[in-house]
């Protein structure tokens, strides 16, 4: 891998910079609430099967 100087590495990045596209503020708050949507569904859907082998445990544990 061939170096390079710090002048054009800081060169480079700045390119590189300029290509990124920044999201909206509208596409921002939608992705985020997306997010904590689906957190809460998964959040609800792991609690349903934590609940579930938890009572599966304890029902073999009885049996003991």
């Amino acid at each position: 891998m061939a170096k390079i100087s710090p002048g054009e590495f800081i060169n480079q990045v700045r390119a590189e910079a300029r290509k990124v596209i920044w999201p909206t503020r509208a596409e921002t708050t939608t992705t985020a609430i997306f997010v904590g949507i689906m957190m809460l569904i998964l959040a609800v859907f792991f609690l349903g099967i934590d609940s579930i082998f938890s009572l599966i445990v304890r029902s073999l544990l009885s049996l003991a």
